[in-house]
């Protein structure tokens, strides 16, 4: 009996999903991949903010879990946010890829429109020269490469893992973590599974990457504590125990950051709680500033 693997439909996404049926084929384990359309692939002319964040790529998947259609899906873990419906969880973490971001050029020397539908990468590229205009950019890798092509933009902000896992070389640079602190879990491909031991069992087995879940878990930990999804300009990132964190102010004139290297997971959570009270006014500003207010 082979595993049903969901995945989304765009070519990054099938990729990652592709790498992963290989890694469980060197195992003997077969599978069968699933497309799922999401409603963050079918809107793309709005910011990620306006209809419902990075979740939005991954609750028909989830659902797809929970009524048994498939028995795990394959996200880039940046996607999965902190609420997870009971029953589905994240059952292996692959060793991760670069978590930096990349600024790919066209023809222009000196970039000054810049094109990012983040809020957190507006922000850092507002911190390092604010007489940049950062543009909305929606769409998967392919349709935002076209869009930089066409002139739209001077330079674009793409997840460098991305390119790297499509075999895309891009003219460009790419963006140091200490300044541009990536997303929490950015460049790391996970699987959710339902609830069922013998299945957690054969994926972690084949799959999941101690080093790179000990980080991404630490990540995790501050981002929960944070809140704000997508929408608060945040950006967290670990690596080998050394943990970064860092709120911005929308327009990237103030910020807050964190640097520690925490034990374990309480300690990383407490990190997250006093920076969440340092970076209180930030938080609030960005919340009303967006119109997330209940």
């Amino acid at each position: 009996m082979s595993i049903r693997v969901g995945t989304r439909g765009s070519a990054l996404a099938r990729v990652q999903t592709e790498k992963v049926c290989s890694m469980l084929a060197s195992r003997g384990i077969e599978t069968e991949t699933v497309v799922i359309t999401t409603h963050g692939d079918a809107v793309t002319g709005v910011p990620l903010h306006e209809i419902g964040g990075q979740g939005v790529f991954v609750r028909a998947l989830d659902d797809a879990i929970e009524a048994q259609e498939i028995d795990c899906a394959v996200h880039s873990l940046k996607d999965v946010p902190a609420l997870r419906p009971p029953g589905v969880l994240t059952c292996a973490v692959l060793k991760r890829n670069s978590p930096a971001d990349f600024l790919a050029v066209d023809a222009v020397e000196n970039p000054q429109i810049i094109g990012s539908s983040s809020t957190r990468r507006r922000a850092q590229l507002l911190r390092h020269d604010p007489s940049l205009e950062v543009k909305q950019l929606r769409g998967n890798v392919d349709t935002r490469i076209r869009k930089l092509k066409a002139g739209e933009y001077d330079g674009i902000v793409l997840a460098e893992a991305g390119l790297q896992r499509l075999g895309l070389s891009l003219k460009g640079k790419r963006l140091p973590v200490d300044e541009f602190v990536p997303s929490p879990n950015q460049g790391t491909v996970a699987v959710v599974c339902r609830e069922d031991p013998s299945l957690i069992e054969t994926l972690a087995c084949a799959l999941d990457h101690e080093g790179t879940r000990q980080d991404v878990v630490f990540e995790r930990a501050v981002m929960e504590e944070l809140g704000g999804g997508c929408f608060v300009p945040e950006g967290v990132y670990c690596r080998d125990g050394h943990l970064i964190a860092e709120v911005l102010a929308l327009d990237g004139s103030r910020y807050q950051r964190i640097e520690a290297d925490p034990s374990d997971v309480r300690e990383a959570r407490e990190i997250g709680r006093r920076l969440k009270v340092q970076a209180a006014d930030l938080i609030s500003d960005a919340v009303r500033t967006l119109g997330l207010e209940e």
